[in-house]
């Protein structure tokens, strides 16, 4: 039990025990389930040499082109294709000891859920069967990655930084100190999408009336960044005019842009003030305040910079 402890202490030096018999340790695990672990690790069986003659075969008949990354046990490979678009993606599959009898494990970077059809059968390329149904899901998506790389490529995104491809959402600039966050559906992306206006209140309340007016007007056929032009009435700040220092203003509290991934979204709805402040710091700041009072999730106090009223809106989690 001891030779086991001191494995366990090697590998997990941060693990500490949780009962006298020290078999359960901090951060779920037990020593008998890493003991178990490495025993199944130590005594599994190679897959037989067909196995690796036969995907060496499907590879080479898929096209080595299309071959990204392979490890030395032939249990994990990564294969890339391109959409309609040009745009390259990657697909991870990860082998079980009785493929192609089992369907390995796929994991990919699209915005809806990915399940593989699979009917293994004797002689069958099995990579080639999950390669084209990637494809098939590329394509569907193809319409919903054209309408947000015009968004990226056309206006200034505040988050996410560096959107992933099955990233949905994006907070695009329509001002200094006001935004807009939309949800886009990937299998209807020229819809209205949600919105959420962010920002001092004399800025995006005009911007949601106009939304609630205009929305007739919201053609399908047209792309969805020229919708929200047509339907806010506004010019979405360029990337070719304008720097991103422009419109984002550090919080007025910590003087930090970034803190632990967000960015500074309220506002001071003082139009001589408009400083912004991370929901953390002002949450924090008005908690301080003996002037402060707060009705269910809403917090009333005072602005850090100017002293004139701000309202704090909690988001459904806690800061």
């Amino acid at each position: 039990m001891a030779e086991t402890e001191a494995s366990l202490l090697r590998q997990f030096p941060l693990f500490l025990p949780q009962n006298r018999a020290k078999t359960v340790y901090e951060g779920f695990i037990s020593a008998q389930e890493v003991a178990l672990k490495n025993k199944q690790e130590l005594y599994a069986l190679p897959p037989p040499p067909q196995f690796y003659s036969s995907l060496i075969e499907e590879i080479g008949t898929l096209g080595w082109d299309k071959l990204v990354y392979v490890d030395t046990s032939f249990s994990t490979i990564k294969l890339k294709a391109e959409d309609a678009s040009g745009r390259e993606h990657l697909i991870t599959l990860k082998l079980k000891a009785k493929y192609p009898a089992e369907s390995p494990d796929c994991f990919v970077d699209l915005p809806v859920s990915f399940s593989v059809s699979w009917t293994p059968q004797v002689n069958s390329s099995s990579l080639i069967s999950i390669h084209s149904q990637f494809l098939a899901a590329l394509e569907s998506l193809k319409t919903f990655w054209d309408v947000m790389d015009e968004i990226d490529e056309k206006t200034w995104v505040l988050e996410p930084e560096k959107p992933t491809r099955s990233a949905t959402a994006r907070r695009i600039v329509l001002g200094n100190n006001a935004s807009i966050n939309i949800e886009v559906d990937p299998m209807h992306p020229t819809m209205l999408p949600e919105c959420c206006f962010l920002g001092a209140d004399h800025v995006v309340k005009p911007l949601g009336i106009k939304l609630s007016r205009n929305i007739h007007l919201w053609d399908p056929e047209n792309s969805l960044l020229q919708n929200l032009r047509d339907v806010l009435e506004i010019d979405f700040p360029a990337r070719a005019i304008l720097e991103k220092s422009d419109f984002s203003r550090d919080c007025g509290i910590c003087y930090a842009y970034q803190l632990d991934g967000a960015i500074p979204d309220q506002v001071c709805d003082n139009s001589q003030c408009g400083q912004p402040f991370h929901q953390i710091c002002l949450y924090e700041w008005l908690r301080g305040l003996l002037t402060s009072r707060q009705s269910f999730n809403i917090i009333f106090g005072e602005c850090p910079y100017c002293s004139k009223p701000i309202t704090l809106k909690m988001s459904g989690r806690k800061p």
